[in-house]
């Protein structure tokens, strides 16, 4: 059992995830990480945490990436949910299945693995949960229908969260990129954004730590735009 801090990454094999996932190493979290493609297993093993391979859609899986990590850290200080890529459809033409799978990779791929990990950071009086969600909540984008969606109902459920755990310490944000370097670049989407670029990575994971750290004890139930500019509504 260590005395470290301990974070768990779910879907951080890749992309923002995996960023999170190294930047949470390097300052000093113990990690555990993860997804579907092994990829996070590997990269645990890199970073000296350990990794699962599996689904965020089965609980099975988050429970024995909990389990797991409890078994070798004897606690879970900070959980970080990223997820992966829903339907995209004009949106009178996007069936129920495609709604349920977008409700699946966009809302319950953080609801599943916080009613998993959420008692035991009660237990402990403290932890912090960040999800990885998208600018385009506030205003909703017809290229993203359902994670605009999907996305705004985990703001509701962050709120709620946040309003019934805040006394014991236990705090939830969604950090909210807009165009990042994980995606495919056009010239289109950099020239919408005020700042002219994409931001990267690196950024939304230094978002992510800072949001895990002590420096953020006072923040939770927030959306926090890390989009260049690109939304400026209230």
């Amino acid at each position: 059992m260590s005395s470290e801090k301990v974070a768990v990454i779910v879907a951080g094999g890749s992309g923002m995830g995996a960023a999170a996932a190294k930047r949470l190493a390097a300052d000093g979290f113990k990690v555990a990480i993860l997804s579907s493609s092994g990829k996070g297993e590997a990269l645990a093993k890199e970073l000296g945490g350990i990794g699962v391979t599996g689904s965020n859609q089965s609980n099975e899986d988050l429970q024995r990436l909990a389990d797991l990590t409890l078994e070798h850290y004897g606690r879970i200080d900070v959980l970080v949910n990223s997820g992966g890529h829903g339907p995209r459809a004009p949106i009178l033409e996007i069936t129920d299945e495609q709604w349920h799978a977008g409700m699946d990779v966009y809302l319950l791929n953080v609801i599943r693995p916080v009613r998993i990990v959420a008692p035991q950071m009660v237990k402990q009086k403290a932890g912090a949960i960040i999800n990885i969600s998208t600018a385009w909540v506030v205003e909703p984008s017809p290229m993203f229908p359902t994670s605009a969606v999907f996305r705004a109902g985990l703001a509701a459920y962050t709120k709620i969260f946040a309003n019934t755990y805040a006394a014991d310490n236990v705090r939830m944000n969604n950090v909210l990129p807009g165009w990042i370097d994980s995606l495919p670049a056009t010239e289109e989407r950099r020239d919408s954004v005020p700042m002219q670029r994409y931001g990267t990575s690196e950024e939304i994971a230094a978002t992510i730590a800072f949001l895990a750290s002590d420096g953020a004890g006072y923040i939770t139930g927030q959306n926090i735009r890390v989009d260049g500019g690109i939304i400026r509504a209230i």
